[in-house]
């Protein structure tokens, strides 16, 4: 397995479609946040303020947000499949989602009007939670598939939520397909953050979901001083997150903020694609058994890439050593920064980024994005411990370290 961290610059063609950020701008992510802040589990999630690590690598500041406190799900996914779910729900409705909130659409009113509906998707774990979650809170049903290799923790989380849930014999892209086909069959709806020709409305409501994540950012960034950062490091699967991000800040702050896209090498489509340079999106196969099981998607949403593709600075390829160093750092602070329990998902735009300041060998790629004193960074720690014993493996005892 290759031990390197790889990276290419974004010289990608751009393509027909310059106004793909539209979807993201701040009208329209402010109606998915205000669907969130419908719920009673609703609360801002922190933005941690590593001021002393920031020092130690010669950096202006490291923002993080911390999606471990997000509805209690301890990731934040459930912001996409929740507003999906509602903007369909009100769409079978015919009203408008700005009319309708979390104690509208569990009204037995509505709940006669809509009848049942059953809820269906594909997952490693934190996407079939949070629809789950949604679907029994709005007294909906859930079927919940994940691919070869998905934990059992996660697995009975998504159970507990009261779905129908299994692990399959497939890899990540063959379990949506079999999601969607099940959908089909059963007359349900297919809720995947993952878009392909003929399946775009809800991928698109998905990444207007996430876009929550990246517009209390910026308000929490003000509230340190800081109108706007200087780069962004956001991890990426099929690229839903990533997408939802950079649609974000393109639109909040223009393109004078340098993203970068980060991938388990493993399942490093987004990079391939950066990497042939014809601006299609290339596809990666096999079981992708990477530790960052929430980046194991080896096919691009389609939508995404096509904002990726225009905005984007940097597609980083990184190997598991990555996360793991990235949990470390955040679960293991420096006096007076608060502790991230961030899981493998989560913390492997932290440790790239301390890999880049502390080694030499990287030295070219932190030119590149001309990180420095000035530079004020904004990361996503996407999700917390979804499964405590790999985390404790890898931050208590030391597995996957970068010389194994």
């Amino acid at each position: 397995m290759d031990k390197f961290i790889k990276w290419q610059k974004n010289t990608l063609p751009k393509s027909n479609n310059l106004d793909c950020t539209k979807i993201l701008s701040k009208e329209e992510v402010s109606r998915a946040r205000k669907f969130h802040e419908s719920f009673p589990e609703y609360t801002m999630t922190p933005l941690v303020n590593l001021k002393n690590l920031s020092k130690r690598l010669g950096l202006g500041g490291i923002y993080l947000k911390d999606e471990s406190y997000r509805f209690g799900l301890n990731a934040f996914k459930v912001l996409g499949g929740s507003f999906a779910m509602g903007r369909h729900m009100a769409e079978k409705l015919g009203m408008s989602i700005e009319n309708l909130g979390y104690h509208e659409l569990t009204s037995d009113e509505i709940r006669n009007k809509i009848g049942d509906i059953t809820f269906y998707t594909a997952t490693d774990g934190n996407h079939g939670r949070g629809v789950a979650w949604t679907a029994n809170r709005l007294k909906q049903k859930s079927v919940v598939y994940m691919p070869k290799g998905s934990s059992q923790f996660r697995l009975n989380a998504i159970r507990n939520e009261g779905a129908e849930a299994s692990i399959t014999e497939m890899n990540y892209d063959d379990a949506v397909r079999l999601a969607a086909s099940e959908a089909d069959k059963n007359s349900g709806l297919m809720v995947q953050d993952t878009a392909w020709e003929g399946y775009e409305k809800i991928p698109t409501w998905i990444m207007q979901g996430y876009g929550t994540m990246a517009l209390e950012a910026s308000e929490q960034l003000k509230g340190y001083g800081v109108e706007a950062p200087t780069h962004v490091f956001v991890q990426a699967g099929v690229g839903s997150l990533a997408g939802g991000v950079q649609g974000v800040v393109h639109n909040l702050y223009g393109d004078k903020v340098k993203t970068v896209i980060v991938e388990a090498n493993l399942a490093d489509c987004l990079y391939r694609s950066a990497l042939a340079g014809h601006g299609k999106p290339v596809a990666v196969g096999g079981d992708m058994q990477t530790i960052m099981a929430g980046l194991a998607c080896g096919e691009a949403n389609i939508i995404s890439w096509e904002i990726l593709r225009n905005h984007s600075d940097t597609f980083v390829s990184a190997p598991d050593w990555l996360a793991a160093t990235g949990m470390r750092v955040l679960g293991n602070p420096l006096k007076g920064d608060n502790q991230v329990i961030s899981g493998e998902s989560g913390a492997v735009t932290a440790g790239l980024l301390y890999e880049l300041m502390t080694n030499d060998e990287y030295k070219e790629l932190k030119e590149s994005l001309g990180l420095d004193e000035n530079s004020r960074v904004l990361l996503f720690s996407t999700e917390g411990d979804t499964d405590p014993d790999k985390y404790r493996e890898i931050v208590w005892f030391g597995t996957h370290r970068k010389e194994d």
